[in-house]
C-alpha cells in the first residue's frame, strides 16, 4: 500500500502528529520535497521530538528513507540522527545518493537575497531556494559527492566562482563558498553517512512489489507549492501530492490513498495573502491557544477562520481520499465559528480562489456562522463523545469540501485522537 500525507493549507497543519500516529502503521516512511525550512513536532508521552529532516516513523523504528526531491542540510540531519540515537531510538534511514546538498554558500545567498528585497517574502534563510536553482541549473552538490572528496573538489572547482561573484555582487562574503573548514566538516558527515546512501525509487518499488506499505510525508502545504501556491509568497519546492511520485520515482498507478491533513481554523507563517485573517483578539487567542508559533523559526503564525474557498482547491489540487482535521480543541469556547464559503470580488461572487495573488489579496471572505460549543473536548474518545455543536461542524467542513473526515484531533497527544468509521488509513 502506498499512502500519500500533504498539507492542505498553509503548512503547520498538524501533520507532524498524523504522520506520527499512521507511521507505525507502514513499513517504510518517506520524505520526498522540502527540507529543513520545515518542521513538525511529536509528542510522546511527556518527551516532545522537534525534527526537520529525519521523518517521523523514527520513533517506532522503521525504515526511513529522504528522496532525491529533498534538499538536504548535511548538518540538521547528522544532528537529528545523533540527538534521535542519544534517546535511544535507533534511526534506519537511508539518503538518495542524488539528494542536493545546501551548501554554506546557498544559506549566505539566501540572507543576502532576502536582505536586498523591498518586499519580504518571509524565507526561513535556511538555502532552500537557491539549492533547488542549482539543481535546476544542474550546478548541485549531491549526497554522492560528500562521500568521495575528489568528486566535491571538481564540483567546486566547477561551480565556486560564480558563486563567488555572485555573492561579492550582493555584498557578501565569498570566501564563504571555498571555507576550507566548512568543507572538511560536510566530507566528515559524508563520511559518516556513506552507508546510508542509497537508490529510494528502487528501495519503494521493491517494497510496493513485495506487498510492503510505504508512507510518503510531505512537508508545508498546498498552498506554499511553488507553481500552484500564492505566489511569490511560496517555497521552491512542489509540495502537493503529485510531487510524490516524480520525486520518489514511482508510478502514480501505485498511489492507494492521499492523506490531506487540515486544521480547524486556518494558519499562516510570514508573507502572504490569507483572506480570513484575524487581526483582533479573536486571532491572538487562537494563536495562544493553539501554541501558533513556527517549529522552524519561531514566528508567530497569523490566525483566522477556516476558508473552505482554499480548502476546495487544495482538494483539486491533492486529490484527497480522506482528511485529518486538527487542533478542533482550539475553538472551543468560541461563538459563533464562522466558515468562510465564498470571496468577495469587486462585487462578484467567488467560489473558488482566483488564480492571482494580488487578486486573492483583495478578496472579501463571505462567512456563514455556527454555533460553538463550552464543553471540554480534549479528554472524548470517541466521536459521539463531542459535542452536538462540534460534530456539526466537522461535517459540514465535510459537506463543503466532499471528502470525509476520518480522524479528529482534539489535543497534542496521540491519545487526543478520534478515530471515525474505522477508516482504512487513520486506525
Amino acid at each position: 500500500m502506498f499512502t500519500i500525507l500533504t498539507g492542505a493549507q498553509f503548512g503547520d497543519e498538524g501533520k507532524g502528529k498524523v504522520i506520527d500516529l499512521l507511521a507505525e502503521n507502514y513499513d517504510l516512511v518517506v520524505r520526498f520535497q522540502g527540507g529543513d525550512n520545515a518542521g513538525h513536532t511529536v509528542v510522546v508521552g511527556d518527551k516532545k521530538y522537534k525534527l526537520h529532516l529525519v521523518p517521523s516513523g523514527a520513533i517506532f523504528g522503521r525504515r526511513l528513507l529522504i528522496g532525491p526531491g529533498v534538499v538536504l542540510n548535511p548538518r540538521v540531519l547528522f544532528s537529528e540522527i545523533m540527538a534521535l540515537e542519544s534517546e535511544g531510538i535507533k534511526v534506519d534511514i537511508g539518503i538518495d545518493a542524488k539528494t542536493t546538498i545546501i551548501m554554506p554558500y546557498h544559506i549566505e545567498l539566501d540572507g543576502l537575497r532576502e536582505k536586498a528585497r523591498t518586499e519580504k517574502i518571509g524565507t526561513t534563510n535556511r538555502g532552500i531556494g537557491f539549492a533547488y536553482v542549482d539543481k535546476i541549473a544542474r550546478e548541485e552538490v549531491q549526497m554522492q559527492d560528500l562521500c568521495d572528496p575528489k568528486l566535491l573538489e571538481a564540483k567546486l572547482k566547477e561551480i565556486a566562482p560564480a558563486k563567488e561573484k555572485a555573492i561579492a555582487d550582493m555584498g557578501g562574503d565569498p570566501t564563504v563558498v571555498r571555507y576550507a573548514p566548512f568543507i572538511d566538516e560536510y566530507l566528515e558527515i559524508g563520511t559518516k553517512l556513506k552507508d546510508r546512501v542509497t537508490d529510494v525509487s528502487r528501495e519503494i518499488n521493491i517494497a510496493l512489489v513485495e506487498e510492503r506499505s510505504v508512507l510518503a510525508e510531505g512537508a508545508q502545504g498546498a498552498f506554499l507549492d511553488v507553481i500552484h501556491g500564492t505566489q511569490n509568497f511560496v517555497t521552491s519546492s512542489f509540495t502537493t501530492a503529485g510531487s510524490a511520485c516524480a520525486n520518489l520515482g514511482v508510478g502514480p498507478v501505485m498511489v492507494d490513498n492521499v492523506v490531506g491533513v487540515i486544521k480547524a481554523y486556518i494558519t499562516r507563517v510570514g508573507e502572504g495573502p490569507m483572506p480570513t485573517e484575524l487581526k483582533d483578539d479573536l486571532g491572538a487567542r487562537m494563536r495562544e491557544k493553539g501554541a501558533e508559533y513556527g517549529t522552524t523559526t519561531g514566528r508567530a503564525r497569523r490566525c483566522g477562520w477556516f476558508d473552505a474557498v482554499l480548502g476546495l482547491k487544495s482538494v483539486y489540487l491533492n486529490g484527497y481520499t480522506e482528511l485529518a482535521l486538527t487542533k478542533l480543541d482550539v475553538l472551543t469556547g468560541i461563538n459563533p465559528i464562522k466558515i468562510c464559503t465564498s470571496y468577495n470580488l469587486d462585487g462578484e461572487s467567488l467560489g473558488y480562489p482566483p488564480e492571482s495573488t494580488i487578486d486573492l489579496a483583495r478578496c472579501e471572505p463571505v462567512y456563514e456562522e455556527m454555533p460553538g460549543w463550552t464543553e471540554d473536548i480534549t479528554e472524548a474518545k470517541e466521536y459521539d463523545d463531542l459535542p452536538a455543536n462540534a460534530r456539526a461542524y466537522v461535517e459540514r467542513l465535510e459537506e463543503l469540501l466532499g471528502v470525509d473526515v476520518s480522524a479528529v484531533s482534539v489535543g497534542p497527544g496521540r491519545e487526543q485522537t478520534i478515530y471515525r468509521d474505522e477508516p482504512e488509513d487513520l486506525e
